[in-house]
Parts: structure tokens; C-alpha cells; sequence
């Protein structure tokens, strides 16, 4: 999907949502994410960021939201205005990464990635695997580490969950997961 500069944020979040339905829950590529989506406990902040100290700032403003609200388990921290190069996304994903390490904040919240053009690091830029992180939109996804280490001492062999993502994503192919994206 084209980052627009000035899209509405329904129109932004009907398309993450959608994503997360089709995508992440249809496709089993978080086993948990939809017991958090049927307990709306989930969090969706859309910021126009383009620049990398702006969308840090939005990051600690999530994090002290958060801090806050224990209710909230999980915040998908959504740019759809900047960050369309996949390499820059990187790089604010490193220092947003070390901003959480630094800020106290390690032990307590933790990222995962998504963005439209995102590539596992020494994969093929067509590789199918490449969906289980594919999104309409880059997005920082914030999560609770007490909620995952809460919800994987309960789930079998939670390590074979990338592996069975991957066998997955690559026995459904780019074409069918390019069009769940659309």
C-alpha cells in the first residue's frame, strides 16, 4: 500500500484493523493477539510522524499511556504520513529500541516490527515470509513483556512459532498474502 501524506485516520485504522483480522489473526501468525482483540485491550495510535525524533516522542507518550493504564496490553503505534523507506524505518526502530533499553523501560515493554515493505534480514525481498511482518502501514507495535512471558508459559513450544509462520506464510505465497494486504 502508497503512504499517503495526509490520509484520515479512520481510513488508517479500518485498514490496520483489517490487516490484523485478515492477516495476523486469520492467518494464526500471533496466536495471541486475538484474545486481546476480542478483550479490547488493544491500543491504536495514529501520528502523522515523519521525523525520527517526533516518533520517538509519540513512542514515550505511549509508553508513559501505558504506565498508566494496565489495562491497556498492547499499543500498535501507527505512522502512516513517514517512514515509508523500509531502511529509515529501520533505523528509527533501532533507536526506538535503545530509547526503551535506556529509558528504563527493558524488562517492561517490548517491540515488535511491521511495515509494507519489511524484509527479514538476508531474505529475498519476494519471499513469502516476509508477510508475517507486512503491514498496511509502519507501525511500532509496543507489548507488555509480563503478557507475553504470562501467555507463552501456557503455549506449547511458543519457539516454533516463527518457523510454523514462515512454513505457513510460504505455503499460502506472496500473491495471496500481497492481496489480504490490499
Amino acid at each position: 500500500m502508497n503512504i499517503s501524506a495526509q490520509l484520515p485516520d479512520e481510513e488508517v485504522l479500518t485498514a490496520v484493523k483489517y490487516w490484523i483480522d485478515k492477516v495476523i489473526v486469520g492467518q494464526n501468525f500471533c496466536p495471541f493477539a486475538k484474545k486481546e482483540i476480542q478483550r479490547n485491550t488493544v491500543r491504536y495510535a495514529i501520528f502523522p510522524a515523519t521525523q525520527v525524533n517526533d516518533a520517538l516522542s509519540h513512542l514515550l507518550e505511549e509508553l508513559a499511556i501505558l504506565d498508566q493504564k494496565q489495562n491497556i496490553q498492547t499499543t500498535l503505534l501507527i505512522f502512516p504520513s513517514g517512514f515509508a523507506d523500509f531502511e529509515c524505518y529501520l533505523d528509527m526502530l533501532e533507536m526506538a529500541n535503545s530509547l526503551i533499553s535506556q529509558g528504563g523501560y527493558g524488562g517492561i515493554y517490548q517491540l515488535a516490527s511491521f511495515h509494507p515493505d519489511y524484509c527479514f534480514d538476508g531474505e529475498d525481498q519476494n519471499d513469502p515470509a516476509n508477510y508475517t511482518n507486512r503491514s498496511p502501514y509502519p507501525i511500532l507495535h509496543i507489548l507488555r513483556e509480563s503478557s507475553i512471558e504470562a501467555v507463552l508459559k501456557h503455549y506449547p513450544e511458543p519457539e516454533s512459532i516463527p518457523e510454523n509462520n514462515i512454513t505457513k506464510a510460504r505455503e499460502l505465497g506472496s500473491s495471496y498474502l500481497q492481496s489480504l494486504l490490499k
